[in-house]
């Protein structure tokens, strides 16, 4: 995959956001990114789009605002369940969907892999709870292509040794097949082994499996393995097809305000003495542990179209 220039990311905090310290689990993410990817400069923005009916909920436009500007926007780990339930119908989910049909790249790892997909494997609640297994309704991301996609991560996790079947993302295989039989027919899962990615392209209407291991597509055949390194049509998904007019099942306005999000100008901005006086207070709460007022002060600083990143270095601060 080519990457932009600039490259803007954007990493949605939404999957882990019940956790208390959900903003460093993302801020390890993009440490991860700015470290890894550093020849491309990136600007990294963490967006604190953690539970509706609160400040930072998926529905806050302010929050969301580095959305707008992304060229590749990310979600990882956390509760696939949690993520559906905080984004399904939200500004974040419509305005991620909108920057993706206009040429933005998705990043999907872990509980957000879960989550995007037709329908989700409730891992926690089997795995952690002891509910029985059921299948809950996902994101459904893949619904807009026509393809019916539901996807398993740590397709071939053996964390639990020789004592506990811990591959299906954790819950067995056992389990994982009562799971796979409650599914409606002509549904496909993607079954995603450990260190191993799929990048699907839309232009070309390829699949590139990368990484060490492989990809596993079950459903209506017997099940279809591609290693690392092959490449497959989108086809061998479902009845692949791009949405037609692009902004189809999106709101109006969310895909007017992103086709309507003026350009970013690179070129560096002085940061106001007001700006730099927020930050320190914002660092000083972190300090203390005061995650609610740290988190008061960060929308402070992006009402005055700021954005501070919080790295083990210190804090960056970036104009929106």
């Amino acid at each position: 995959m080519d990457l932009p220039q600039p490259l803007r990311i954007a990493i949605l905090e939404t999957p882990a956001g019940f956790e208390l310290n959900s903003d460093q689990v993302a801020g390890r993410v993009a440490d991860f990114l700015k470290t890894r990817l550093q020849n491309f400069h990136p600007q990294v923005d963490v967006i604190p789009a953690r539970k509706r009916g609160t400040s930072f909920s998926p529905d806050n436009l302010e929050i969301l605002a580095p959305l707008l500007h992304a060229n590749l926007i990310f979600m990882g780990p956390g509760s696939p369940t949690y993520a559906v339930r905080q984004l399904r119908g939200s500004h974040a989910w419509d305005i991620l969907r909108a920057r993706h049909r206009s040429g933005t790249a998705l990043v999907f790892s872990s509980a957000a892999v879960v989550a995007v997909g037709a329908y989700t494997l409730p891992v926690y609640e089997v795995y952690k709870v002891g509910l029985d297994v059921h299948i809950q309704p996902g994101l459904d991301l893949f619904a807009d292509f026509c393809l019916p996609l539901s996807l398993i991560p740590h397709w071939n996790n053996a964390d639990g040794g020789t004592d506990l079947d811990t591959s299906r993302c954790f819950v067995g295989k056992e389990r994982y097949e009562e799971w796979y039989g409650q599914l409606p027919p002509r549904q496909t899962v993607v079954g995603l082994d450990e260190h191993t990615g799929l990048i699907m392209d839309l232009t070309s209407g390829e699949c590139h499996v990368i990484g060490v291991s492989s990809v596993t597509l079950v459903g209506g055949h017997e099940p279809k393995i591609f290693p690392a390194g092959s490449t497959f049509p989108m086809t061998e998904l479902g009845l692949f097809k791009i949405p037609e007019p692009p902004e189809a099942g999106i709101s109006s306005d969310i895909w007017e305000l992103v086709q309507g999000a003026p350009s970013i100008v690179s070129a560096p901005e002085e940061i106001p003495p007001e700006v730099r006086a927020l930050v320190e207070a914002h660092q000083q709460a972190r300090q203390r542990k005061d995650w609610a007022a740290a988190d008061t002060l960060r929308i402070k600083i992006n009402a005055l179209g700021w954005l501070v990143q919080d790295t083990p270095e210190g804090p960056l601060i970036n104009k929106k």
